[in-house]
């Protein structure tokens, strides 16, 4: 199996992220407009974790079962996405969590 590995596009990361290429955020849509809450991208993180734990399973499988079409390089790299994304959602959590406590802390 070749592998290609593409170059870094860092416009279209930009946009992935929100932002202009010089680094200022792009204009938001109000939420009375249809704009995305934080739910909902939170809910759409954890999907997007949850799919990536998903395809490492499978390749992991595949690999075990000596498909001859998954590379071991592959499975490996599909892991390892897959343990990023789940730490960085464990550090958004802690930090939410965190931030909750503190809020409560506070006197009024």
């Amino acid at each position: 199996m070749e592998m290609k590995l593409r170059p870094f596009d860092f416009a279209q990361a930009a946009a992935r992220a929100g932002l202009a290429v010089n680094g200022t955020p792009l204009a938001s849509k109000p939420a009375a407009t249809g704009g995305a809450s934080f739910g909902d991208a939170m809910t759409q993180a954890l999907k997007s974790v949850s799919a990536q734990q998903q395809e490492a399973a499978r390749l992991q499988r595949e690999v075990q079962l000596d498909n001859p079409t998954v590379s071991l390089e592959e499975t490996m790299v599909a892991m390892q996405k897959a343990q990023i994304g789940f730490q960085a959602t464990l550090q958004v959590r802690n930090r939410l969590v965190a931030a909750y406590s503190d809020i409560m802390n506070m006197q009024v």
